[in-house]
């Protein structure tokens, strides 16, 4: 299967860890199982899905302001992805 080319997610609407968590289970193909914290998300990414070439977030202002932690650690994996897989990571836009 080709990997995608772009994924738009749309955090506008995210109040809550748990909210964030099934947003990117379905907007990135993670398995119904995906347990739904952040080393399960750093498993989906590395090893259980296929990255988009091209990954946006609309709205990463407004979720940085709500939920802090979870925005930072959401970065934290990203970034750590394109660090030390770099074939596989996604180009990441923050807007």
């Amino acid at each position: 299967m080709a990997r995608k080319s772009k994924v738009k997610i749309d955090l506008s609407e995210v109040t809550s860890n748990e909210q964030l968590h099934f947003l990117l289970m379905n907007n990135l193909g993670f398995p119904a199982w995906y347990g739904k914290n952040w080393d399960a998300f750093w498993d989906a990414i590395t090893g259980l899905v296929e990255m988009p070439e091209i990954l946006e977030f609309n709205a990463w202002l407004e979720l940085e302001s709500k939920l802090p932690k979870e925005a930072n650690m959401l970065k934290s994996c990203l970034d750590e992805m394109s660090q030390e897989f770099p074939e596989l990571a996604s180009v990441v836009y923050y807007l």
